[in-house]
């Protein structure tokens, strides 16, 4: 009886595992063949609407505007696909993909397509209505006694004049595209909310991150830390900026206002330590630097530079950015480069995000082909265009001799440091007016702006002011819910460095190291988005992200 028994449950055990395995093969088989469906459709579009999108920055015409406006549409309106919803909702349901390349591009293409489950109508609206607003940012310029200036040359005059009638006159003028953009801007940010209701979220913020694989309330745990890391350091550091710029603009420091900041949004360190960065870099090539260093690692961007856009003309975008056009190698860069270190940090930045593409597994499926989470090819971007402002990094590569290095490394760090808490609390400004705005757009925008603002930069509106300068920000109207992911970069940037230079180099410049181009290649760019970031970061790094190592460095 004993033996039957036993044959029994034999039996039994061999037939679950049986049909355990089945039940694999059989969602495994339909995720295989899902893929293959999907890649067909999508890749092309994909390249299409990436190519379209680069042109209308480019030239800035209305022609290319529609043209971009068209593919990001059919692209898009892949992601409607009802049908396609519903076997990955089945596929994800029965827990049966284990592969773990074909379960990670399960969990992807599911929340991908959660997010376009609402009426093509609506995200077609969506997308005019981003394009329209989109083409006004691009074609605004400043006017000062009807004279047309560009963002740089506002950020001149902002950086270099101590004229507090001249600064305000610029300061005011460029945010003249907030009364242009204001009303359109509120109302995508409805629309965008109606979207986000009917797939089942409280608002578009809450609903952005989720899709992005983030948890709201751990990122608003991670800005409440850093917000206790950083204020009382902040603000004596703050109490130091007005007491010079008082000297400089000849002012009370209880006078300051946001034009004496020498930035449009008090975004970027002011100079109040006295090293020019501009002198070194006026006789440099920006470009030229940053190919030659970035080839001294190991991560040559010769083929990248030779499909980007990189000086002012008439027309193009006015920022910069860096994109992968087809995720097989065409990786380029817009930028508005000048003879500065704005400019130099910019390049250094917009190839991190250039070598992170470039250099990703192409053995890789197509969907893997990306970055584990947008906020850690910022950290690679962030970790690379901090050496523009790095005596040691300006030392080898030629830009000062050692005397200048040791004369200016000092205040060089501490502009570092200032440079990194300032920026610290424009990203809380940021996150907390992004996520307010969003769960009540009816809101005084306007009030609750300039409430941030004095709230975590500590820079008093000018008096009876009630302009939409929220709007000025290109990035709350045409990258929402975002800007969080640069302060995200920043931590993980700090991660980066600590781990390299305690477990790969000394040599914190970074000059002609080899190792630190193979140890991001092989650790952090070729894995793609396989593995979820935090486990990316911890295979990378022996951690899970944390804000300790940015503290370290940067908080005194």
């Amino acid at each position: 009886m004993k033996r039957i028994t036993s044959v029994i449950i034999t039996v039994m055990a061999g037939t679950i595992f049986w049909s355990c395995t089945s039940k694999q093969e059989k969602m495994e088989k339909r995720m295989k063949e899902f893929l293959l469906v999907y890649e067909t459709k999508v890749v092309p579009l994909y390249r299409e609407s990436a190519l379209t999108s680069w042109n209308a920055n480019i030239t800035g015409t209305d022609a290319d505007w529609a043209l971009s406006e068209k593919s990001a549409f059919k692209l898009e309106k892949c992601f409607t696909d009802s049908k396609a919803f519903t076997e990955l909702k089945e596929l994800k349901d029965s827990k049966a993909v284990l592969d773990p390349i074909l379960a990670r591009q399960l969990d992807l293409l599911y929340n991908a397509y959660l997010g376009g489950q609402v009426d093509t109508l609506l995200i077609a609206e969506r997308i005019k209505m981003e394009t329209e607003i989109s083409k006004k940012y691009s074609n605004f310029r400043a006017k000062i006694n009807n004279k047309e200036l560009s963002d740089n040359q506002i950020d001149d005059i902002l950086r270099n004049s101590t004229n507090s009638s001249e600064l305000q006159a610029a300061w005011e003028g460029h945010k003249m595209i907030g009364p242009v953009v204001a009303e359109d801007v509120i109302k995508l940010v409805k629309h965008r909310n109606l979207i986000a209701h009917k797939l089942g979220f409280g608002n578009f913020h809450e609903m952005s991150l989720k899709l992005s694989g983030q948890d709201p309330a751990e990122v608003t745990a991670i800005f409440d830390e850093l917000d206790n890391l950083t204020r009382d350091n902040f603000a004596q550091l703050k109490n130091e900026i007005d007491e010079y710029f008082s000297k400089r603009y000849k002012i009370a420091p209880a006078d300051m206002r946001p034009w004496h900041y020498q930035n449009r949004y008090f975004q970027e360190a002011p100079e109040i330590y006295p090293v020019d960065l501009d002198k070194y870099y006026s006789k440099q090539d920006p470009v030229r630097l940053a190919a030659a260093f970035y080839d001294g690692i190991g991560l040559n961007v010769d083929n990248i530079l030779a499909k980007s856009d990189l000086y002012e003309k008439p027309g193009k975008n006015q920022h910069a950015f860096s994109t992968d056009i087809d995720r097989s190698g065409d990786v380029r860069t817009l930028d508005n480069i000048r003879p500065d270190s704005y400019w130099m940090n910019t390049i250094l930045h917009e190839l991190g995000h250039g070598v992170y593409s470039y250099y990703n597994d192409m053995t890789l499926p197509f969907t893997l082909r990306d970055a584990a989470h947008t906020f850690t090819t910022e950290a690679i971007a962030e970790f690379f265009g901090r050496l523009a402002k790095d005596p040691q990094w300006m030392l080898s590569m030629g830009i000062i001799d050692s005397s200048e290095c040791k004369k200016i490394s000092d205040n060089c760090n501490k502009s570092l440091r200032l440079e990194m808490l300032v920026f610290s609390r424009w990203a809380q400004v940021m996150y907390r007016f992004e996520k307010a705005m969003y769960e009540n757009p009816d809101q005084d925008l306007n009030q609750l702006w300039w409430n941030t603002v004095e709230k975590y930069q500590l820079i008093a509106k000018p008096e009876g002011r009630n302009m939409p300068d929220w709007a000025s920000k290109i990035h709350v109207a045409l990258y929402p819910c975002y800007y969080h992911n640069y302060l995200l970069g920043e931590l993980l940037a700090s991660q980066f460095h600590n781990y390299i230079t305690t477990n790969i180099t000394k040599n914190q410049s970074f000059v002609g190291e080899k190792a630190v181009g193979t140890y991001f290649r092989k650790n952090v760019f070729m894995p793609g988005a396989r593995f979820y970031w935090n486990d990316m970061i911890e295979k990378a790094t022996g951690e899970k992200l944390t804000a300790k190592y940015y503290a370290k460095q940067f908080v005194k």
